[in-house]
């Protein structure tokens, strides 16, 4: 697909999301912008990623220093504009007016962008960040498409909640989602099927592939014939690495040469590396159990090269994107029946699949997994039929679908 000339002076995208990678942030929505940038070597677009705020924060980071950083009004990320407006959010009940505070705060930088060109919003996530570009669509006239990853399977179960997803998605053009099972969600909460269409995330093969396996080992300090898995994500409850800890001391009895590599760090959803660290404690996994911290994107392929299976016992996901990543260094994944992760791991030779909550399933898995003798070459194969070229073309042939060219009409008063 070949690149065109855009012209910096004129944009025709707006992505609208609250996360998204920031000089304070960097780790925040890389699958964004890792869609979107590619989209930008076709489409002139510029970023909206609306910051939290509220008077009395300063107060409550001297307590929690990494709450709510602030990121700079106006970033430029590989030659794009990512502009950082603050809403007001208050925590508790009234962040559910953070939709409103979202919109309400965009609607400048909204009214110059449009002078630019500015023809279609592209937000991610239904709630709040596809509620707030709705309304903007509204009172600017422009077309709306919203992503759904996977915040949408706790929010629709939210009776204050689901109603407000349901006018979102009644309003999108066009719902995107990253798993045909939120796509069956959007329907479910009266999305047209019409305007439904799944994009899943893609890979960066040339960021993710094999590395040398003792190399790997030697990095983090693995004998070279131990038995290894590896999870990455946030330390938090939902992504599941105090579940496979839990069963390690099982697994050692048929693996004596087991060892288990955590990759990640606290995010927005929280931080349980203290309670993991002391569950490794308990259980005397202290030389079993490796926590490596939160890596660049082009250093994962290092623990995921040392590792023989990639496992996630999550609670939720929409299309985990670490998966393929995962695939790209030729590792079978284990996972949850949860979200779109059977379509990632569509068959027997890619892994295998759980349900959630069935510890003597995921141990089973595990066990095979380790024994199996794995056809990594077709594993490496899949991947890269999921590189982002693929994906990128299905977004351009949506956008171009929705963004017909038009007189420009005048601007609405904000109501």
């Amino acid at each position: 697909m070949a690149e065109v000339q855009v012209d910096p002076d004129r944009i025709d995208l707006v992505v609208f999301s609250a996360l998204f990678p920031s000089a304070v942030r960097p780790g925040a929505g890389l699958f964004i912008r890792e869609r979107m940038f590619r989209v930008a070597r076709h489409r002139p677009l510029a970023v909206i990623s609306p910051q939290p705020w509220f008077l009395g924060q300063g107060l409550i980071r001297l307590l929690r220093p990494g709450y709510r950083p602030q990121a700079p009004a106006l970033e430029i990320q590989q030659g794009i504009r990512v502009y950082h407006p603050r809403y007001l959010s208050l925590p508790g009940l009234l962040r559910r007016l953070d939709g409103w505070s979202m919109a309400l705060a965009s609607v400048g930088l909204m009214r110059t962008l449009k002078r630019q060109g500015a023809r279609l919003i592209d937000a991610h996530f239904a709630y709040p960040d596809g509620e707030a570009a709705t309304r903007l669509g509204r009172w600017f006239k422009l077309p709306v498409t919203i992503t759904l990853r996977g915040t949408e399977v706790p929010h629709s179960r939210n009776p204050v909640l689901r109603p407000r997803l349901a006018r979102t998605l009644k309003a999108a053009a066009r719902v995107f989602s990253v798993s045909d099972s939120l796509r069956r969600l959007a329907i479910e909460l009266g999305a047209p099927e019409a305007n439904t269409e799944v994009v899943g995330n893609g890979i960066d093969i040339a960021r993710f592939q094999p590395v040398d396996r003792n190399a790997a080992r030697q990095k983090y300090g693995l004998p070279r014939d131990a038995v290894v898995l590896v999870s990455v994500g946030a330390l938090v409850e939902r992504k599941g690495m105090h579940r496979v800890i839990d069963l390690m001391p099982a697994l050692l009895e048929r693996h004596p040469g087991l060892h288990y590599l955590i990759v990640g760090g606290a995010s927005p959803e929280g931080d349980n590396r203290t309670e993991l660290t002391a569950q490794v404690a308990r259980l005397g996994l202290a030389d079993r159990v490796h926590f490596l911290g939160a890596l660049p994107p082009d250093e994962l392929k290092w623990p995921l090269s040392a590792a023989d299976v990639f496992v996630l016992a999550t609670r939720n996901e929409g299309w985990a994107n670490v998966f393929l990543e995962a695939m790209a260094c030729g590792l079978p994944v284990v996972s949850t029946d949860v979200g779109g992760n059977a379509e990632v791991v569509c068959r027997d030779e890619f892994g295998s699949i759980v349900p959630f909550g069935d510890g003597a399933a995921l141990q089973q898995a595990l066990d095979a997994a380790l024994d199996k003798e794995w056809d990594r070459a077709a594993i490496l194969d899949y991947a890269r039929d999921n590189q982002w070229d693929k994906r990128v073309a299905q977004l351009l042939r949506a956008f171009d679908g929705i963004m017909q060219p038009s007189t420009r009409q005048p601007e609405l008063a904000v109501k």
